[in-house]
Protein backbone atom coordinates (compact mmCIF):
# COMPACT_ATOMS: atom_id res chain seq x y z
CA UNK A 1 0.00 0.00 0.00
CA UNK A 2 1.40 3.25 -0.86
CA UNK A 3 -0.19 6.50 0.82
CA UNK A 4 -0.29 10.40 -1.18
CA UNK A 5 -0.43 13.16 1.30
CA UNK A 6 -1.96 16.23 -0.02
CA UNK A 7 -1.05 19.63 1.24
CA UNK A 8 -4.69 21.26 0.73
CA UNK A 9 -7.11 19.05 1.71
CA UNK A 10 -9.77 20.88 -0.70
CA UNK A 11 -7.84 19.75 -3.29
CA UNK A 12 -8.17 16.13 -2.21
CA UNK A 13 -11.06 14.94 -5.24
CA UNK A 14 -8.09 16.30 -7.86
CA UNK A 15 -5.50 14.67 -6.08
CA UNK A 16 -7.38 11.75 -6.36
CA UNK A 17 -8.31 11.79 -9.55
CA UNK A 18 -4.60 12.58 -10.52
CA UNK A 19 -3.33 9.41 -9.23
CA UNK A 20 -5.83 7.38 -10.33
CA UNK A 21 -4.66 8.16 -13.82
CA UNK A 22 -1.04 7.96 -12.79
CA UNK A 23 -1.52 4.21 -11.61
CA UNK A 24 -2.02 1.23 -13.33
CA UNK A 25 -4.91 -0.70 -13.56
CA UNK A 26 -3.62 -3.91 -11.19
CA UNK A 27 -3.77 -0.85 -8.56
CA UNK A 28 -6.75 -0.05 -6.67
CA UNK A 29 -6.54 3.39 -5.33
CA UNK A 30 -8.86 5.58 -2.97
CA UNK A 31 -9.08 9.22 -1.27
CA UNK A 32 -9.05 9.24 2.71
CA UNK A 33 -12.94 10.38 2.08
CA UNK A 34 -13.77 7.21 0.18
CA UNK A 35 -12.15 4.99 2.40
CA UNK A 36 -13.42 6.48 5.81
CA UNK A 37 -16.69 7.83 4.14
CA UNK A 38 -18.53 7.33 7.83
CA UNK A 39 -15.67 9.45 9.49
CA UNK A 40 -16.80 12.11 6.89
CA UNK A 41 -20.38 11.59 7.05
CA UNK A 42 -20.44 12.30 11.18
CA UNK A 43 -18.30 15.22 10.66
CA UNK A 44 -20.78 16.83 8.29
CA UNK A 45 -23.42 16.16 10.50
CA UNK A 46 -21.16 17.44 13.36
CA UNK A 47 -21.08 20.87 10.92
CA UNK A 48 -24.97 20.95 10.72
CA UNK A 49 -25.04 20.25 14.45
CA UNK A 50 -22.76 23.60 14.89
CA UNK A 51 -25.08 25.93 12.38
CA UNK A 52 -28.03 25.15 14.11
CA UNK A 53 -26.98 25.89 17.54
CA UNK A 54 -25.17 29.08 16.60
CA UNK A 55 -28.66 29.80 14.72
CA UNK A 56 -30.12 28.44 17.84
CA UNK A 57 -28.19 31.12 20.06
CA UNK A 58 -28.36 33.95 17.85
CA UNK A 59 -32.09 33.46 18.23
CA UNK A 60 -31.81 33.66 21.77
CA UNK A 61 -29.62 36.38 22.44
CA UNK A 62 -32.05 38.45 19.76
CA UNK A 63 -34.68 37.94 22.20
CA UNK A 64 -33.18 38.83 24.54
CA UNK A 65 -32.01 41.96 23.55
CA UNK A 66 -35.94 42.90 22.38
CA UNK A 67 -37.07 42.43 26.43
CA UNK A 68 -34.20 44.27 27.25
CA UNK A 69 -35.05 46.87 24.94
CA UNK A 70 -38.68 46.60 25.64
CA UNK A 71 -38.03 47.38 29.68
CA UNK A 72 -35.54 50.21 29.29
CA UNK A 73 -38.39 51.69 27.13
CA UNK A 74 -41.35 51.45 29.70
CA UNK A 75 -39.09 52.38 32.49
CA UNK A 76 -38.10 54.95 30.91
CA UNK A 77 -41.23 56.47 29.59
CA UNK A 78 -41.19 59.79 31.61
CA UNK A 79 -37.87 60.60 29.66
CA UNK A 80 -39.00 60.10 26.23
CA UNK A 81 -42.39 61.85 27.16
CA UNK A 82 -40.03 64.83 28.47
CA UNK A 83 -38.05 64.71 25.73
CA UNK A 84 -40.29 64.90 22.90
CA UNK A 85 -41.67 67.74 24.66
CA UNK A 86 -38.78 69.58 24.19
CA UNK A 87 -38.16 69.12 21.03
CA UNK A 88 -36.67 65.56 20.08
CA UNK A 89 -38.00 63.99 16.78
CA UNK A 90 -38.85 60.05 16.81
CA UNK A 91 -35.68 58.80 15.62
CA UNK A 92 -33.01 61.00 17.76
CA UNK A 93 -34.94 59.08 21.18
CA UNK A 94 -34.98 55.95 19.14
CA UNK A 95 -31.40 56.53 18.88
CA UNK A 96 -30.69 56.89 22.41
CA UNK A 97 -32.06 53.52 23.11
CA UNK A 98 -30.42 51.60 20.20
CA UNK A 99 -27.21 53.25 21.24
CA UNK A 100 -27.87 51.74 24.47
CA UNK A 101 -28.80 48.43 22.79
CA UNK A 102 -25.78 48.57 20.98
CA UNK A 103 -23.29 48.70 24.27
CA UNK A 104 -25.60 45.72 26.00
CA UNK A 105 -24.56 43.65 22.96
CA UNK A 106 -21.12 44.80 22.95
CA UNK A 107 -20.05 44.39 26.64
CA UNK A 108 -22.06 40.70 26.01
CA UNK A 109 -19.86 39.90 22.73
CA UNK A 110 -16.95 40.96 24.52
CA UNK A 111 -17.37 38.63 27.98
CA UNK A 112 -18.96 36.38 25.58
CA UNK A 113 -16.17 35.90 23.66
CA UNK A 114 -13.76 36.09 26.35
CA UNK A 115 -15.05 33.06 28.28
CA UNK A 116 -15.64 30.72 25.20
CA UNK A 117 -12.11 31.72 24.10
CA UNK A 118 -10.65 31.13 26.84
CA UNK A 119 -12.22 27.61 27.31
CA UNK A 120 -10.99 26.81 23.64
CA UNK A 121 -7.58 27.58 24.54
CA UNK A 122 -7.73 25.62 27.81
CA UNK A 123 -9.03 22.52 25.82
CA UNK A 124 -6.38 23.28 23.09
CA UNK A 125 -3.30 23.39 26.13
CA UNK A 126 -4.20 21.20 28.41
CA UNK A 127 -7.15 18.61 26.67
CA UNK A 128 -9.09 18.87 29.65
CA UNK A 129 -12.48 17.00 28.17
CA UNK A 130 -10.85 13.52 26.67
CA UNK A 131 -12.29 10.93 24.21
CA UNK A 132 -11.97 7.35 24.11
CA UNK A 133 -9.37 6.70 21.45
CA UNK A 134 -11.22 3.33 20.11
CA UNK A 135 -14.49 5.14 19.43
CA UNK A 136 -13.47 8.68 18.30
CA UNK A 137 -10.06 8.20 16.68
CA UNK A 138 -8.03 11.10 18.75
CA UNK A 139 -7.51 10.87 22.47
CA UNK A 140 -9.31 14.66 23.36
CA UNK A 141 -11.53 16.63 21.57
CA UNK A 142 -9.89 18.50 19.03
CA UNK A 143 -10.54 22.62 18.96
CA UNK A 144 -9.75 25.10 16.25
CA UNK A 145 -9.84 28.88 16.83
CA UNK A 146 -10.68 30.60 13.65
CA UNK A 147 -10.93 34.38 14.23
CA UNK A 148 -11.97 34.97 10.99
CA UNK A 149 -15.31 32.47 12.05
CA UNK A 150 -15.49 34.43 15.77
CA UNK A 151 -15.36 38.02 14.05
CA UNK A 152 -18.06 36.82 11.32
CA UNK A 153 -20.26 35.43 13.78
CA UNK A 154 -19.29 38.43 16.27
CA UNK A 155 -20.56 41.25 13.10
CA UNK A 156 -23.72 38.67 12.14
CA UNK A 157 -25.13 38.73 15.80
CA UNK A 158 -24.66 42.86 16.10
CA UNK A 159 -26.29 43.45 12.54
CA UNK A 160 -29.55 40.69 13.57
CA UNK A 161 -30.19 42.07 16.82
CA UNK A 162 -29.86 45.87 16.03
CA UNK A 163 -32.04 45.04 13.13
CA UNK A 164 -34.35 43.15 15.38
CA UNK A 165 -34.58 45.61 17.66
CA UNK A 166 -35.67 48.37 15.32
CA UNK A 167 -38.66 46.86 15.70
CA UNK A 168 -39.64 47.35 19.49
CA UNK A 169 -37.82 50.51 19.25
CA UNK A 170 -41.00 52.46 17.04
CA UNK A 171 -42.85 51.67 19.85
CA UNK A 172 -41.35 54.90 21.06
CA UNK A 173 -42.83 56.48 18.09
CA UNK A 174 -46.59 55.64 19.42
CA UNK A 175 -45.65 57.41 23.02
CA UNK A 176 -47.31 60.72 23.30
CA UNK A 177 -45.18 63.49 25.17
CA UNK A 178 -48.13 64.41 27.59
CA UNK A 179 -49.67 60.55 28.35
CA UNK A 180 -45.67 60.06 29.32
CA UNK A 181 -45.04 62.56 31.60
CA UNK A 182 -47.64 61.67 33.69
CA UNK A 183 -46.96 58.02 33.42
CA UNK A 184 -45.69 56.48 36.77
Amino acid sequence: AFEVFAKDFSNIKTVGEQVYEQTSSTLDTKTIIEKYSYIFEWLKLFDLNIIIILVVMIVVATINMVVALLVLILERTQMIGILKALGSNNWSVRKIFLYNAFHLILRGLFWGNAIGISLLLIQEYFGIIQLNPENYYVSQAPVEINLGYILLLNLLTITVCLLVLLIPSYMITKISPVKAIRFE
